[in-house]
């Protein structure tokens, strides 16, 4: 399953930047997908729990905000949402556009857990 492969490559990339920032941990992980990344979404849902076990996302909400694929006319400069298939301009009718997004699968950001558990003293230094 690809979308098990992306979520293995998306905790490494989360657990590497929760450990340049000192994190113990990782609440929310956002990511940007559009209907040309190739990520069937339901899939990268179900295969992210499995993926982030025993990791410091293994407890973090995954948000996924869906992107609309748009085009930019290069006749008339417009830019269109559009749909599959449907890649024309919106404002003008011609078909010479410009994919502008829709295709990325973007980590947009990632809430981190820095603060010491309620039960761990805070450390004095004299």
């Amino acid at each position: 399953m690809h979308e098990l492969s992306l979520c293995r490559a998306l905790i490494e990339q989360v657990s590497a930047l929760a450990a340049q920032h000192q994190a113990r941990g990782v609440s929310v992980i956002r990511l940007r997908i559009g209907p040309l990344a190739g990520v069937e979404i339901g899939l990268l849902r179900s295969a992210f729990p499995h993926s982030s076990r025993g990791s410091l996302a293994a407890s973090a909400v995954l948000e996924i905000e869906q992107t609309p694929l748009q085009v930019r006319c290069e006749t008339c400069g417009g830019v269109s949402e559009v749909s599959l298939n449907q890649l024309h301009c919106r404002h003008c009718g011609d078909w010479r556009t410009q994919l502008i997004g829709g295709d990325e699968l973007l980590l947009q950001a990632v809430d981190f857990i820095t603060a010491p558990a309620p039960h761990e003293e805070a450390q004095h230094v004299s």
